[in-house]
Parts: C-alpha cells; structure tokens; sequence
C-alpha cells in the first residue's frame, strides 16, 4: 500500500520569484546590489545565510522526526506480529508431531465397552473417542485417529447403525469393525465411510489375540496395520470442532468439575475434573476406567450431546435385542466440559458430511481445548448431572 503522505513534495527549485532557492539572492540580484553600495550587500548576505541556517535547521529536524517515526512504526509492527503458527493436527488442535500432520486419513475403530471388553486398549491415544448407544442400554465406542496411533487398539467389535452418522463427517475416513448384521453392513457400504471389515478381504490377518480373554472379547490390533489396508489415501480430515487455549466468553471457572452420565447400570459413566493433569477422568460406578496399560481413561474436553433414538427394526442378538438408531441430523442440548468448567449450549447438524456447530447460550460458538475429546452421544431421557465445585468454605 503506498504511504499517505507520498504526494508530498519538497519546494520546486524552478520556481520563480525574487529570492531564488530558500530565499537565497540570485547572483544578479548580487550584482545589482554590489553597484548600489557595499552596505546593502552585506545586509542580503546576512540575510540569506541566516534563511539557510534555519532551512537547514529545519530539514535536520524534519529528517531527525521522519526517522523516529520510522523507527516507531517498525518497532510496533515487529511487536505486534505473532510467529507464524506450525500446522496443528485437525481432530486435536495440538502442534503436529515433528511439525508435519501425517499423510493419512481419520481411522475409526469400533471398540466394546460391556464389562466383558473391560480394560481396552488405545483409548488415550486416540484423537476421539465417541461413545454410542447400542442395544440392552450398553454402549459402544469409536475411537478415532489420525495424529497418534498405538501398538494395542480394541477389543475390536461390529458395527452398529450410529456409526454412519458418527464418522460421515470425517471426510470419508476407514472404518475398521470386527463383522456386523447384513442391514449395518449394507448402510456401510452405501455411506461416506471407507468399509474395513475384519472378517472379509483377509483383513483378519491383522488380528491380535490377547492372552487371557476370551472371543469375542480378545481381538485387538495395531493402528499401523490398520491403515496400511488404504496406503493410497494420504489425505488428513479437516476438523470438526474448533479449538481455543482461551476459555469461551462467559465460561464460569470451576462449574464443570464433574459429569454423570447414567448411560446404564453397565454403562454409568461419571467424568472427573483432574486439575493435576488438566485433563477428565472416567470412572464407572464399580470404579476407575483403567486401560489395560495401566493408566485411565482421559481426555481434555467432554462433548455431551442429547440426542433423539429410535428402536429399529433389526435384531441385533439372539434374545431379541433391536438395533438402536440415533438421530444424527438436527439440534439438540449439549454441554461442554474443559478446563473444569462447564458450558451450556446446543450442537446443530445439518448434513452428514458436515460436522456439528457448537452454540453456547450466549449465541457464542463453543471452543474446545486443544487435546484429545470424548463425544458422548446420550439418548434423550437420560439424565445428565454436573457438578460445579464446592463454594468458598463448604470444604
């Protein structure tokens, strides 16, 4: 952009009018005045030096305050300018390991979550987790990667209705799941999603049997080999939430220290706030969710999201257990936990291929931490309870 002031111009030297340049008498003038007497000579030449004294006085000034503006102006600049920011991994929001986002896709892997698949394996690593309602009012999980992987992924288990509209906004991301019922199958198929199955096309290869546990309980395998059934597709997701270090508008410090969630007997979740860690906690009521390295369940934000179900028409078992189908599209109430606070809103969907919008009560969008996520998905009915931590002096 050019400079405001550049028409600015300097006095032009071929200008006319008696003086000459700065005032300064011409050398005829000099002359004339010379043949009219020696006095009036010298009178113009003490003048005109003392106009060249105070032009260049002047000029010093002008050219000394130039400088200093300059000068202002680029150390404001310098100050003001952020360092260019590294590329950040798109389902996490956290710099990219050794400053690259890999070349790979979103993988989603379909994970138990009975008491009989207790522990699991990878959760910490994945980028998401969602967790499902499937039939019984047990829930299953999706855990998603993309940035990290890990060496021990499951217990690996079929596929259900819900996961089309789970993974359908990861920019047709692979889908790995251990079988399903024909009906789950054929959605599969016919959706955005990348079909993995384990038990066709010799997948089952990869497949890791954990000593000590039982089928269907005992199949894990690594996220490496995962991938590689696609090693042409390179293409990272683009995000579906945003993330901010700064809390939203209006966030209220210590309102989300704690979530229940009574999915079930099987399933009732509660999550912790763990300021050691800056992270939740997941816990079920026989106790902590620990993984089978040892460690528990954690994530940085709890995405709690009502949603509409439905009893479909397909059995899923042998004792008579229909698939649950959830509503994917639409609005509905959600609640966001991070940094120990708790933010009250709405998610919004209205495709598919799209991922949720996040609205707080203020009219705000809702900004996650940067980290990893558990998108909680709650049949309406069930109820929620947060916790704010204890006032001031009530222990």
């Amino acid at each position: 952009m050019a400079d405001n002031n550049s028409n600015d111009s300097a006095p032009n030297p071929s200008s006319g009018g008696t003086g000459g340049i700065g005032g300064k008498p011409t050398r005829s003038e000099l002359r004339k005045s010379g043949a009219s007497g020696g006095s009036r000579w010298w009178i113009y030449a003490i003048a005109g030096l003392a106009v060249l004294v105070v032009a260049a006085g002047i000029a010093l000034a002008a050219t000394a305050g130039s400088h200093s503006a300059t000068k202002a102006v680029a150390t404001t600049t310098t100050a003001a300018a952020a360092p260019p920011a590294g590329p950040t991994c798109p389902l996490t929001g956290t710099p990219a390991p050794g400053g690259t986002v890999p070349a790979r896709p979103a993988l989603g892997v379909k994970i138990g979550n009975y008491p009989s698949d207790r522990p699991s394996a990878g959760l910490n690593h994945a980028d998401i987790v969602f967790e499902e309602p499937v039939e019984g009012a047990i829930t299953r999980l999706v855990a998603v990667f993309q940035c990290r992987g890990d060496s021990l992924v499951g217990d690996l288990r079929s596929a259900r209705e819900p996961d089309v509209g789970i993974l359908s906004q990861l920019s047709n991301p692979l889908f790995v799941h251990a079988g399903g019922i024909i009906p789950v199958i054929d959605l599969l198929q016919n959706s955005a999603l990348i079909d993995d199955n384990l038990y066709t096309g010799g997948r089952g290869s990869v497949i890791i049997n954990e000593p000590g546990r039982v089928a269907p309980y005992s199949e894990f395998a690594k996220t490496a080999d995962l991938w590689a059934f696609n090693p042409k597709d390179t293409t990272p997701p683009a995000p579906i939430f945003h993330y901010s270090k700064a809390l939203p508008a209006g966030a209220v410090p210590g309102s989300g220290v704690s979530a229940h969630i009574p999915f079930s007997g099987t399933s009732d979740v509660t999550w912790t706030w763990n300021p050691a860690g800056n992270d939740y906690l997941r816990s079920y009521s026989t106790g902590p969710d620990m993984l089978v390295d040892g460690t528990q369940t954690a994530a940085t934000n709890i995405v709690i999201m009502t949603v509409q179900t439905s009893i479909g028409p397909w059995y899923e078992n042998n004792v008579g257990g229909k698939e649950v189908e959830v509503n994917a599209l639409g609005s509905g109430p959600a609640v966001i936990l991070r940094d120990g606070v708790a933010i009250t809103g709405t998610w919004n969907r209205g495709s598919l291929t799209q991922p949720n919008v996040f609205t707080g009560s203020n009219g705000q969008q809702i900004t996650l931490a940067p980290g990893n996520t558990w998108e909680e998905l709650v049949p309406a009915g069930v109820n929620i309870t947060v916790t704010p931590a204890p006032a001031a002096g009530n222990g």
